[in-house]
């Protein structure tokens, strides 16, 4: 690749955030009935240009795409099949840890729904953001059935969309 090239290339939006699950139907529980993501399609990966990929060599991968209302962003969900697994969960402030963050018009209520379901929170509340930029928002860190962290966020009544203003 030259250098002008290089200069040239950029991002031009975000497609989804994968997730792998251990089991893809209690996941599902998780992000499609309790999120209200919809799911868009439910099958398995190619494996043999996966595999290339991945650098792995899994017998089988089910692979589920699940659209967040109100966006064109997609989470896709993964569940190996005939490969060794290991959990990856990790608190917040572990290097390697990550999440993903959800707009909502209403963190308790979901947040009170994620918990009637079964699942739970880092802080098991929702929390009311005291300052900064983000000062008068909600927000609350649901922990999937893996470890993997879901952030709830409300935004401040009153105030500028963030995303208008992060822009």
């Amino acid at each position: 690749m030259t250098e002008q090239s290089a200069r040239q290339a950029t991002v031009t939006g975000l497609f989804h955030a994968g997730v792998t699950v251990s089991d893809m139907e209690t996941a599902l529980l998780f992000y499609r009935d309790g999120l209200g993501l919809e799911v868009v399609s439910d099958g398995e990966s190619a494996v043999g240009t996966a595999t290339k990929i991945w650098n792995i060599a899994p017998e089988r991968v089910r692979v589920v795409f699940l659209r967040v209302p109100g966006s064109d962003t997609m989470v896709e969900l993964f569940e190996f099949i005939g490969i060794e697994r290991h959990s990856a969960s990790a608190r917040p402030c572990d290097y390697g840890a990550g999440h993903m963050c959800l707009f909502v018009d209403d963190a308790e209520a979901l947040h009170q729904r994620m918990l009637d379901l079964g699942f739970r929170s880092r802080a098991g509340e929702v929390v009311t953001i005291e300052g900064g930029p983000h000062k008068g928002a909600k927000a609350v860190y649901l922990i999937d059935p893996d470890g993997y962290h879901v952030e709830l966020y409300e935004q401040a009544p009153g105030k500028d969309d963030i995303r208008r203003r992060l822009r």
